[in-house]
């Protein structure tokens, strides 16, 4: 296995802060023309993770294809800061990009991110949608959307997460919220109003605890009028595809992964010209 943590040479590299929260802005060198942006929210159960995980993430096949830049938040993890502090953290980076576009050079944005950040990636659709800035396209892949046990995640031993520590990582996330009202900024896939949110693609393995409530969440989706995708992989290996990304079954995945998202890339991009 070979995970590359650090970025090529033709990648710039700023360090930005939004308010109290550290963002990786990372694009290529001599870039000219404008692209839409893409926000990419690590994962690591709400409780671990940090922005750099980027480098290993999909966010990366679409600088590298299409030259989309990308703003990778630092935000605040569940173990001294429980919900709502991710979520408001990443809709702070989601306004600044939003209201900066033209000094960012970018046109419309894209939000994804893998495991928990699929999950705030969910939450943060919902809550554009509500305060009114535009999401172009979403990409939860493999997302933790669902404080209640699933079909899926019920009794998981799959490799890398488990209803142990998936179980674990809700308790320190919600805390309080918990105990009362669980918001679906929270926990999207109680969100019960799924229209005006952006097109979806997705991907998640069989075996994993997530797959019920991400294939669930795509048929919400698609109840709603909404474009949505979902391929499913046979592994029960979380985030197989950064973990093992020469593996064929990642290489499947992550070749799906950009055509879909590609497309939409393009799709945004002819908006530009015209």
């Amino acid at each position: 296995m070979h995970i590359q943590l650090t970025p090529a040479r033709n990648l710039l590299v700023r360090k930005l802060r939004v308010g109290r929260v550290p963002v990786l802005h990372i694009r290529l060198k001599n870039s000219t023309h404008e692209k839409p942006g893409v926000l990419w929210i690590h994962g690591g159960g709400y409780m671990t993770g940090l922005k750099e995980m980027v480098y290993m993430s999909r966010a990366m096949d679409l600088l590298r294809n299409f030259g989309t830049p990308i703003f990778s938040p630092g935000y605040r993890l569940a173990w001294t800061s429980p919900y709502p502090a991710a979520l408001d953290d990443c809709f702070a980076v989601l306004r600044y990009m939003h209201e900066n576009r033209e000094e960012l050079g970018i046109t419309s944005i894209l939000v994804g991110g893998e495991s928990a950040g699929g999950g705030l990636a969910a939450a943060l659709c919902q809550m554009a949608r509500d305060r009114g800035i535009p999401v172009a396209f979403q990409m939860p892949l493999y997302p933790m959307l669902s404080n209640l046990d699933t079909e899926s995640s019920r009794d998981n031993h799959g490799r890398i997460w488990n209803t142990r520590r998936n179980h674990i990582a809700w308790k320190l996330y919600l805390r309080k919220e918990a105990k009362e009202h669980v918001s679906p900024y929270a926990a999207p896939a109680l969100q019960t109003d799924f229209r005006g949110l952006p097109p979806c693609y997705t991907f998640v393995g069989e075996g994993e605890p997530f797959y019920a409530e991400t294939l669930s969440y795509v048929e919400h989706l698609r109840a709603a009028g909404v474009d949505a995708v979902c391929d499913v992989y046979p592994t029960n290996v979380h985030a197989f595809d950064m973990l093992y990304p020469d593996h064929p079954v990642s290489r499947e995945a992550i070749l799906s992964f950009t055509l879909h998202a590609g497309k939409a890339i393009q799709a945004e991009m002819l908006k530009i010209r015209t």
